[in-house]
């Protein structure tokens, strides 16, 4: 069965109790070195770090936290963040992680869509925002046919070496 199949199946809302494999999938993700801003030695989350994590974006009402579940597993992760400023309450951004081996599923966009269908139902939230490296083309391109349009980059805002850099790519997609 593939994800596209059962949708309401694979996603459902983050539980505390997925805080260790949710860290899991983090630091995973940031070995690959491709794909997040932290390094490995940078990332020091405890378990109990992230459950309060968890906990603080489960208890805020502008902000909510999705999981990606196959076999009882979480295999991914998706989180909107929202705006502190009253004038900026009306956006908030994304961030999504998923395990390497569940990349290129689907995973990802029914992840994205479940943000986007919950941003929109919401009676405060106008505008999904994120961030990614310029050379992570692969979602640059998912993000883009789920309707994200770039509205921005910082140039040479992340340094890989010496002579190797990538921009961050600013989207966004208003869902009202």
């Amino acid at each position: 069965m593939s994800p596209k199949q059962d949708y309401k199946s694979w996603i459902r809302t983050v539980r505390i109790e997925d805080a260790e494999a949710i860290l899991d999938i983090h630091r995973e993700v940031i070995k690959e070195k491709d794909y997040f801003i932290a390094l490995s030695d940078e990332f020091n989350k405890t378990v109990e770090e992230q459950k309060e994590w968890i906990t603080k974006i489960l208890m805020h009402e502008r902000e909510t936290m999705f999981v990606a579940e196959m076999n009882g597993r979480v295999v991914g992760w998706i989180v909107f963040l929202s705006q502190e400023r009253q004038r900026m309450h009306h956006t908030g951004s994304i961030a999504i992680m998923l395990q390497k081996d569940y990349r290129n599923k689907g995973i990802g966009k029914l992840l994205i869509n479940e943000i986007l269908s919950w941003a929109a139902q919401h009676p405060v939230i106008e505008k999904v925002s994120l961030g990614t490296f310029s050379t992570n083309s692969r979602a640059i391109e998912l993000y883009k046919k789920l309707g994200f349009v770039e509205e921005g980059r910082k140039v040479k805002e992340f340094k890989f070496s010496d002579d190797e850099y990538a921009d961050d790519v600013l989207m966004f997609k208003l869902v009202k």
